[in-house]
């Protein structure tokens, strides 16, 4: 039995709740949140103990690992003091706002040799994952262009009902580095580590310390050039968009369906595209549907058990914030910025 702690009780947290949950093997054993309220809450539905300290989870009995879906910000101190324990960390994305605290996660991980993973599901969703294998096969060709769209939308109470959105302080970022991140981390895995980046920000709709709206060029270090779009403020919220050419034709994501497989050379027995579904998160933070988070946790649970990395390991998890720290830093002077796409270990 592979006992379960979770640091957070809001609605990522009852996610990973449901996920976990529904692994045979597995159990939510505790709860943390600084509200004992909300603590008791999720841990009344899965028959675990609820703590209103971290110390408190942390010391419990017995406790495995832990999934981590504090507020971003407090993501690397979280997993420090929890690998320090010995235990293994699954993080929520991003792995931290800043490299430097990504890095001393990663740091204090390797020291503690534990395994430590980052929850970018997507990864693991059937489209994406056609997409990887048709790359890496390398049935796209050389790779050419990019471009990644992330037109969502948050109400204002979305940020006014929250302590920590929209603040740089414990968000880190607004539309790039909370809701964009997913597909950020899908366009490296993908087409590969990015050299230089040109970015600009803004807060155009809402009230909040960061973006509601973020616009950046990029080139990748395989010489393929690319864009990233990602806004809240597209109201109503449309489906994210990831378009990858090379030389020998394109691939096109719309939410999470492959909806165009055009090929010069396609693969026998593969099958067509799927029509394009609509996606919930486009409009609304709440996740409905557990399973891609389902396949996530049974992923990292075969990696503890079997000392083998997750689908997204921390040097992984840190590669999208490196990017997207870039992104702020040429906003903030005005020019490109290289990305440091290395882990300072």
């Amino acid at each position: 039995m592979i006992n379960i702690g979770l640091i957070g009780a809001g609605n990522i947290s009852d996610t990973h709740a449901r996920a976990a949950a529904a692994l045979s093997g597995v159990r939510v054993a505790a709860v943390f949140a600084p509200t004992r309220a909300h603590a008791e809450q999720l841990a009344a539905r899965h028959g675990a103990v609820a703590y209103d300290t971290l110390d408190g989870l942390l010391r419990h009995q017995p406790l495995d690992m832990v999934a981590i879906g504090s507020p971003s910000g407090r993501h690397a101190e979280h997993g420090v003091a929890a690998v320090q324990r010995g235990l293994h960390a699954l993080v929520e994305k991003p792995i931290d706002t800043t490299t430097a605290r990504a890095d001393r996660l990663i740091a204090e991980a390797r020291r503690a040799d534990v395994t430590l993973g980052v929850m970018f599901q997507d990864r693991l969703k059937p489209d994406p994952q056609r997409m990887k294998r048709l790359i890496d096969a390398g049935r796209l060709g050389t790779p050419i262009v990019a471009t990644a769209q992330v037109k969502w939308y948050r109400t204002p109470e979305y940020y006014r009902g929250s302590t920590w959105r929209g603040t740089r302080a414990l968000d880190g970022g607004g539309a790039l580095m909370n809701q964009g991140v997913h597909t950020v981390d899908l366009l490296l895995w993908l087409f590969g580590p990015v050299r230089r980046v040109f970015g600009r920000t803004a807060a155009r709709l809402h009230a909040i310390e960061v973006e509601d709206t973020a616009i950046a060029t990029l080139e990748f270090q395989n010489g393929a050039l690319g864009t990233i779009e990602a806004t809240t403020a597209a109201y109503p919220g449309y489906s994210r968009r990831l378009e990858l050419t090379g030389s020998e034709g394109t691939l096109v994501l719309d939410g999470d369906s492959l909806t165009a497989i055009d090929l010069r050379r396609p693969p026998a027995g593969e099958r067509p595209a799927s029509p394009p579904a609509a996606t919930a998160a486009a409009s609304t933070p709440v996740v409905a549907d557990a399973s891609a988070h389902q396949r996530l946790f049974e992923d990292f649970v075969r990696a503890v058990t079997t000392r083998t990395p997750p689908v997204c390991d921390g040097p992984e998890g840190r590669r999208s914030v490196a990017l997207i720290e870039a992104v702020y830093e040429s906003a903030r002077l005005d020019r490109p910025i290289d990305v440091v796409d290395v882990v300072d270990a």
